[in-house]
């Protein structure tokens, strides 16, 4: 049986009961995204975007999947404390791909800022579930954006209406619990409308000794003068399999901000598309992995100069280590008339074992004159003169590696503009090239 078939059949089956535990936006579109889905199939590696990954691999395990919406008998805010000490959160969970509304954070939000389960959201906001839903992630040409749509059931809504500031970040922590290997489909909305501002940090974990395979559809709207910040934490293990799309459309005058941080993982691959649809937008794209053993990561993006006057800034770092492989495919699209862009793009890479590989290639395809736009990689090794010298002065070889690569990667953690989570991250990183995978502050799960 090919990867492409058992999602077929199991969607023709079945597809009485995946609409059944879910709601009317989602299940509009399922039509749509099967027939696609049939269509087009998982993608080769002839396809450019996805010549680094063997997609149809990843899927060809036959996974389990909760269609009858099993509840999970765990309650996440007793058992599991993803705490970043000297940051104070509005703590939310998704337990596998099921937001998790039995017990809710007692906090209070600001007026009118929603932060709920699809479920919910279609009883009380179908106005806007209806709106937003399906109009970034594309079924028709992506066959990861088709079969997600084909599968969730539920999803995580954020909302925060026009001029409102969420002064408390957001803190989502994904929760992936099984017995059995399985696999989950979540799907995220987050709308922010004129002149809103809000920080939002996904933490991603796995628990149980089993395969998993999770796929992310991820659709955010920033309004006309709108602030983002969204950050991204993958803390997962050797099994854990992700593919997660991302699709964001800035209005005129915002800003949008976005750490994406690998410290551990089995395979992933993170796709993000950036759309600037109007003038004076800034974007800036900020990335760090580490990877060792036989991990694979892949980030592939995309930022979408449509109007003038527009700037982006993207900077993603990789350190490898053992046999582990990386992969980085950055494309900067300035349109005809988006003149005075101003964009640049960054690619540094540490391969720190012969065994390791990177491949890299960013990307700038511009139709307009007037423009500021700059690309550039570098791939490489760990330097043996600063090795030299920092051991001439008594620092042991191990620790002076550890040291290197610390600092090949600092900057971009110190993007980060939040102290208390920019130091939870350099305690990580640290922990992380010693080889420790540090547990959460109280977590009574992590093994």
């Amino acid at each position: 049986m090919n990867a492409e078939k058992q999602y077929i059949d199991l969607f023709a089956e079945c597809r009485t009961m995946i609409d059944g535990h879910s709601v009317l936006a989602l299940n509009a579109r399922r039509d749509e995204a099967f027939h696609a889905f049939q269509e087009i199939g998982f993608p080769s590696k002839k396809v450019e975007r996805y010549k680094y990954t063997d997609v149809s691999a990843l899927f060809l395990p036959d996974y389990g999947l909760n269609i009858n919406r099993l509840d999970i008998p765990v309650n996440p805010y007793d058992a599991f404390r993803c705490d970043v000490p000297n940051l104070s959160t509005s703590l939310y969970f998704v337990v596998n791909d099921r937001f998790y509304d039995k017990v809710l954070p007692k906090v209070s939000l600001p007026q009118g800022v929603v932060v709920t389960s699809f479920q919910k959201a279609a009883e009380v906001y179908p106005h806007l579930l209806e709106k937003y839903y399906g109009q970034l992630a594309d079924a028709k040409t992506d066959a990861i954006n088709a079969l997600n749509t084909m599968l969730a059931q539920d999803g995580l809504f954020i909302y925060v209406p026009k001029g409102v500031v969420v002064e408390r970040p957001l803190q989502i922590v994904n929760i992936l619990r099984a017995d059995v290997d399985l696999m989950v489909n979540r799907r995220v909305l987050i709308v922010l409308e004129e002149s809103a501002q809000m920080k939002c940090l996904f933490c991603d974990h796995s628990i149980d000794d089993v395969n998993f395979m999770a796929t992310q559809v991820c659709e955010v709207f920033v309004g006309e003068n709108a602030h983002l910040e969204l950050y991204e934490l993958e803390e997962t293990h050797v099994k854990t399999h992700r593919v997660a799309n991302m699709y964001v459309r800035q209005s005129a005058y915002s800003t949008t901000t976005m750490d994406s941080i690998t410290l551990h993982n089995g395979y992933t691959r993170n796709q993000t598309d950036v759309m600037l649809d109007g003038e004076g937008c800034e974007t800036n794209m900020y990335g760090c992995v580490i990877a060792d053993k036989q991990q694979h990561v892949e980030n592939n993006t995309l930022i979408d100069h449509r109007v003038s006057h527009c700037i982006s800034n993207e900077c993603y770092k990789y350190v490898l280590d053992g046999s582990s492989i990386g992969a980085f495919a950055g494309r900067v699209l300035v349109r005809e008339g988006a003149q005075k862009t101003v964009s640049q793009e960054t690619n540094a890479n540490l391969c720190a074992t012969r065994s390791a590989r990177m491949y890299t290639q960013p990307m700038l395809e511009i139709y307009a004159d007037d423009v500021k736009c700059s690309h550039g990689s570098t791939v490489g090794q760990i330097n043996d003169a600063a090795l030299f010298y920092m051991r001439q002065r008594g620092i042991p070889e191990e620790e002076a590696r550890l040291l290197l690569k610390f600092a090949f990667v600092s900057d971009v953690i110190a993007s980060i503009p939040m102290d208390a989570l920019r130091d939870r991250l350099h305690y990580l990183v640290e922990k992380r090239f010693r080889g420790e995978l540090s547990k959460c502050e109280g977590c009574k799960l992590c093994k």
